[in-house]
């Protein structure tokens, strides 16, 4: 455990890539292969089920440290990070040998399967045990919580140092739904691809369009197309079943029966593209497709008000050859004649967008939103099926964000490093000459601008609500979004799609701010009734 903890040290140290990639490789080149999985797992956050809910570790934590609740929590509230907390407050009663990850991985595993009781004093006893570091660590595997900001590129760029396998083949290899409980590194990273038909491929992402798109050359070299806001994944159908995976790697088979019939197709294929819910006229609005995939049981309801269908970008696999160095003209023609043979109003072809002119496809994408998509992505047609990000044939460009002013009303601190600022706030527009919460966001200020409100919020609180504090509402911010919606679920009655802080208006009075009126008609703009 101690070497994975100097690894997690180590890359919490610098942010230069190749130096991250060089503590990656070393710790690879260090450690015993199960120690080596269970890393990757972490890492690409396969992560076992949490053993203990955080409230559960809260107050054992409290107990062990003898310390009253509100304390703990006043304790809690100052180092902003649960993890680090237990950490500092529990401290060590005795020395214990230097359990392996693996070791340490695999009980924390099986202690889902035991009694809360059995789990409360497992985690009690390695408490005493372990170091401040140690225990940060651990607190962080069972609380569930557990990030290292490692991209998946770089953990392969140091696999591919330790194995000399190209990153192209450990990317597959990696994919899919595996356990360190039911393989071995071996197994998963020197097999001869000997996997099963479920493993999908890794996905190739777009890089967003740098500088002027004329810059791109000339028009007839690039497949222009509407970029969806879905959710993108792969259908795989091999030997008579059907899979379905997110870009995140979560199967979603069970959850969109409106695609199982496709295990009936004679041919087998692997289709790259966008979940979306359809409603066999146009595209409906992301919000359906979330409360859809978010729901544990499909109701008929569910099915009838929000329908999946899938928007087919690319053809990656057909009847076991695999597509992805021939070009994308080619697997796009492939792609239309599956399409048409399959013949389902499910099963949507993506739409090339024809033009004249770089002109032409500008005017088109400004008109995105009426489209019900989000802006445009620009492939070249030569281009081959590539792994991961990379720059120069596939560009995404989407439209610039919507913005509103608003004024800043309540703030609350951030964690881990911002835990001793507040960094995180709620926003409003008025409405009937009062100020109505409407949306909260926390990223988008500089370091220096999140000190500088910080300190406003210090001097200005006018109540305190937990954690929570109400401010003067004196604050102007730009505040920039993706999306706008009607929403039962605010008491605004809309919600903003990824709102964040775009910059702060020192140059606007709070009653300069905008209204929901303005919010309703950007809605209207969208959606024209």
């Amino acid at each position: 455990m101690k070497r994975f903890v100097q690894l997690y040290r180590d890359l919490e140290s610098t942010t230069k890539t190749n130096t991250r990639i060089q503590f990656l490789a070393k710790y690879f080149e260090e450690s015993s292969d199960e120690d080596k999985l269970w890393a990757i797992a972490l890492l690409t956050d396969k992560r076992p089920p949490k053993p203990l809910q955080s409230g559960v570790l809260k107050a054992i934590a409290a107990e062990a440290a003898m310390l009253s609740s509100w304390l703990f929590d006043e304790t809690y509230l100052v180092v902003g990070d649960l993890s680090e907390t237990i950490s500092l407050l529990v401290k060590q009663e005795y020395e214990i040998e230097d359990f392996s990850l693996a070791h340490w991985m695999t009980e924390i595993s099986n202690l889902k399967k035991k009694d809360e009781e059995i789990r409360i004093a497992y985690v009690l006893n390695a408490w005493k045990g372990m170091d401040v570091d140690t225990k940060f660590i651990f607190n962080k595997l069972i609380g569930g919580g557990f990030r290292m900001g490692v991209s998946q590129q770089l953990i392969l760029k140091a696999l591919a140092i330790h194995t000399n396998i190209p990153q192209e083949v450990l990317a597959h290899r990696l994919m899919g739904k595996w356990s360190p409980n039911d393989t071995d590194f071996q197994q998963l990273v020197r097999s001869e691809d000997q996997r099963n038909d479920a493993v999908p491929y890794p996905f190739y992402l777009a890089y967003a369009l740098e500088g002027e798109v004329s810059d791109l050359g000339s028009l007839e070299d690039w497949v222009i197309e509407k970029k969806w806001d879905g959710i993108r994944g792969q259908i795989i159908k091999r030997n008579g079943e059907v899979f379905i995976w997110s870009r995140g790697e979560e199967l979603m088979t069970e959850k969109i029966p409106e695609l199982h019939f496709l295990k009936n197709v004679e041919k087998d294929f692997v289709i790259d593209g966008e979940i979306i819910c359809h409603d066999g006229k146009e595209v409906m609005p992301f919000a359906n497709l979330q409360t859809r995939i978010g729901r544990k049981n499909l109701t008929k309801k569910a099915l009838e008000t929000s329908p999946i269908a899938f928007i087919t970008y690319d053809l990656l696999e057909l009847n076991g050859a695999d597509l992805r160095e021939t070009s994308l003209e080619k697997r796009r023609l492939e792609l239309s004649l599956l399409t048409s043979e399959i013949n389902s109003e499910k099963l949507i072809l993506s739409e090339e967008i024809n033009a004249n002119s770089w002109s032409e496809i500008i005017e088109i994408r400004s008109t995105s939103r009426q489209l019900k998509c989000e802006g445009l992505m620009l492939k070249r047609r030569s281009s081959a099926y590539k792994v991961g990000r990379k720059k120069g044939d596939w560009w995404k460009w989407k439209l610039d964000a919507m913005t509103i002013d608003a004024v800043m009303i309540y703030a609350m601190k951030g964690h881990g490093r911002r835990a001793n600022l507040y960094t995180d706030f709620t926003f409003a527009i008025w409405h009937e000459g009062n100020l109505l919460p409407f949306t909260k966001a926390y990223s988008g200020l500089t370091d220096a601008e999140m000190k500088e409100v910080d300190a406003f919020v210090k001097k200005n609180t006018i109540d305190k609500f937990g954690p929570v504090r109400s401010v003067i509402p004196t604050l102007v911010f730009e505040i920039a979004f993706e999306g706008i919606q009607l929403s039962s679920r605010h008491k605004s009655g809309i919600a903003l799609r990824f709102p964040r802080i775009h910059r702060w208006r020192k140059d606007k009075l709070a009653n300069e701010a905008n209204t929901k009126e303005d919010l309703l008609a950007l809605l209207n703009q969208i959606n024209p009734s």
